[in-house]
């Protein structure tokens, strides 16, 4: 038989046992059991600030606020147990906080950057800081959260103990990232829009940057998933999270085109918020600044230029083998990136 038949008999084998699967698993289960516990503690609008529950090891003293990015859903953070990063910082003894965006409609499409960071997430700061009975809190940013929290950081660093950046692009036109290129094209010559991005057009793009392996490779490791229960709950629940993927508020999205990506205004030291400047070298806390030696959505070199902007006696960084989300859900990846903010956390500064 020739070799191609035998894997494509052996293919429609795996998706029968797929589909058998799949008629066995519980979707209550998905929604509810492969997260840790939390509350609602804030909500504005869309927002909602989230605490986890502490587990039983001795705690922390200072909060972890935790900001992902307005695309896609925060809740990759805490995808499955097995690769959850929040789980293994309440496993530390952080208290971790959650900022989720939500789901912006038509009545949010005037929502601009100041809105975000001077308004939403200053409200979050100061609830966390309130909830945990802190003066100070850390901060946690995940890609455009990251950039969110270098803004935020910058003009509020009072506010601020330790600053952590994760997959954040600093400089927004280094050539070696697809991501950038686009967005320093997108923009030129078109007269401004504040409708919303769809989230659909937005999942669609990105799939289009690892066509093979978002659309077909990955349903050619089905032996993988039939075999492992745990290993198909893991990718139905990336799949679910890959297709979640929010509208962008119209006018935020147009001022973060037009001046990171456009104007690369943040990195150029040229950035207004509110009408003040933004300028990273007002940051006066600790910055770790953690970034993937493989990421195709934030080129390494992007992130690695916050080097520039901070002193060197505040400034740490760590290169993790992997991708762009590979790098914080990868289980040695994540193994590394925890116990490496866990002993900088710790450390006396």
């Amino acid at each position: 038989m020739p070799p191609t038949s035998y894997h494509s008999k052996h293919w429609t084998s795996h998706f029968k046992q797929l589909m058998d699967q799949l008629q066995h698993i519980d979707s209550d289960h998905l929604k509810n059991s492969n997260h840790a516990p939390y509350e609602l503690i804030y909500q504005e609008n869309k927002l909602r600030l989230f605490r986890y529950l502490p587990l039983d090891v001795p705690q922390k003293n200072t909060p972890i606020l935790c900001v992902y990015a307005l695309i896609n859903r925060p809740y990759i953070l805490d995808i499955v147990p097995e690769r959850s990063l929040v789980l293994r910082l309440l496993k530390q003894g952080y208290p971790v906080y959650l900022v989720d965006w939500g789901y912006p409609d038509t009545s949010d499409c005037m929502t601009s950057l100041n809105d975000y960071i001077n308004g939403l997430l200053y409200r979050c700061v100061q609830q966390v800081k309130r909830h945990g009975d802190v003066q100070k809190i850390d901060l946690l940013g995940i890609c455009q959260g990251g950039v969110f929290s270098l803004c935020y950081t910058a003009l509020h660093p009072s506010c601020i103990r330790k600053l952590i950046t994760l997959v954040t692009p600093v400089d927004f036109q280094v050539k070696e990232s697809t991501v950038e290129q686009w967005g320093t094209s997108v923009f030129i010559n078109q007269e401004p829009s504040h409708h919303n991005i769809p989230g659909l057009a937005l999942t669609l793009l990105f799939k289009t940057l690892k066509p093979f392996q978002l659309n077909r490779e990955k349903y050619r490791q089905l032996d993988q998933l039939v075999h492992d229960k745990k290993q198909l709950i893991f990718f139905l629940e990336m799949e679910k999270w890959i297709n979640d993927s929010p509208d962008l508020a119209g006018k935020a999205a147009d001022e973060f085109g037009r001046s990171f990506y456009q104007k690369n205004q943040l990195h150029l030291k040229k950035l207004h918020l509110g009408n003040v400047a933004v300028l990273l070298e007002n940051i006066r806390c600790p910055v770790l600044n953690i970034f993937a030696t493989s990421d195709h959505i934030v080129a390494p070199q992007s992130s690695a230029a916050l080097q520039q902007h901070i002193p060197p006696k505040l400034y740490q960084e760590l290169k993790l083998e992997g991708g762009h989300i590979g790098a914080f859900i990868n289980k040695s990846t994540q193994h590394a990136l925890v116990n490496r903010v866990d002993s900088w956390l710790s450390a006396i500064n």
